[in-house]
C-alpha cells in the first residue's frame, strides 16, 4: 500500500507517495525512498508524526503521544534487522518487504 507522503509540517512532500511498511493499532509505519542518513522511518498515528532512527530508535524529529511511542519502539526493536534491510532496498529504489505488526 502506498501512502501520501506529507511531512512533519503537514504539506505534501516531493515525490509523493511513500510505501507503507506496517500498520497496527492506528499506527502507520513508511520508509521513503533515496531519504537521507541516518537510517529511519516514518510514524503517523492520527494527527501525530515522527521520523525514527532505526539504530537507536530515538525520535530524530516530530513526536507521538507516549503510549504510541513505546508500542512503535516495541515493535521496531523486535524487527530492526528487517528494518534496516528495507532501509537498504529504500535508499537503492527497491520495492519494500511488508514488516509484521505488532501483536
Amino acid at each position: 500500500m502506498l501512502t501520501l507522503a506529507v511531512g512533519l509540517d503537514g504539506n505534501a512532500l516531493k515525490g509523493g507517495f511513500v510505501p507503507e511498511i506496517s500498520r497496527f493499532l492506528g499506527i502507520i509505519i513508511a520508509m521513503f525512498y533515496n531519504d537521507h542518513n541516518p537510517p529511519h522511518f516514518f510514524v503517523r498515528y492520527n494527527e501525530h508524526k515522527a521520523n525514527i532512527s532505526i539504530k537507536n530508535l530515538a525520535i530524530l524529529d516530530g513526536k507521538l503521544p507516549p503510549k504510541v511511542l513505546g508500542l512503535v519502539i516495541e515493535w521496531a526493536s523486535i524487527h530492526q534487522s528487517e528494518l534496516l534491510k528495507n532501509w537498504e532496498l529504500a535508499r537503492a529504489s527497491k520495492p519494500l518487504n511488508k514488516v509484521f505488526p505488532l501483536e
